[in-house]
């Protein structure tokens, strides 16, 4: 059975996008493909590697990537952490599902489109390098903890069936979280 396809977006691919493509293939790369993109490659932030290298997932291979190199390829799931009332996300043709960060008052517009506010950019924090390092961790826990209750509840693989160890609230078309 082939894996499922995972994108990350965000609009550098230095930081969020890179830290989110690192945590979901450290904790589900087994069952899925993962990769990461942006509308505007930077260089991928040296505190992203080293937060990441904090908890013994190592980045430092990573490279930016432009949404062009996946240009006329089909993902399972497009998932976009960046966006905030400054900058707009990018959009990517050629996912089943997207979603994005939840806004505490996130509602549904449609079936697979949910409206969202993206994290916080760490890159673009103005402080001391003990405060953007702060910054980064921050991020990356928030990223980890979000992307573990996405995968719970909407992205299980069809094979596995949690429903047993974690009740019955897990699966792609249950409204709760199985965190």
């Amino acid at each position: 059975m082939a894996k499922e396809r995972v994108l990350f977006m965000c609009i550098h691919n230095a930081a969020r996008s890179q830290m989110a493509e690192g945590l979901f293939r450290h904790l589900h790369g087994d069952d899925f493909d993962v990769y990461s993109a942006g509308s505007d490659p930077q260089k991928v932030d040296p505190l992203a590697i080293k937060c990441m290298g904090e908890i013994g997932i190592d980045i430092s291979g990573h490279r930016s990537k432009s949404l062009n190199e996946f240009e006329g390829q089909e993902f399972d799931y497009i998932i976009t952490v960046c966006g905030n009332p400054y900058n707009a996300c990018p959009f990517f043709a050629g996912g089943r599902k997207y979603f994005k960060h939840p806004a505490q008052n996130s509602r549904i517009l449609a079936p697979q489109t949910l409206v969202f506010e993206g994290f916080e950019d760490p890159s673009a924090f103005d402080g001391t390098d003990g405060e953007k390092l702060e910054l980064f961790k921050k991020i990356r826990d928030e990223l980890k903890e979000w992307l573990e209750d996405l995968y719970y509840s909407y992205m299980i693989p069809e094979r596995c069936n949690l429903s047993e160890e974690r009740g019955e609230c897990c699966g792609p078309n249950k409204e709760f979280s199985c965190k």
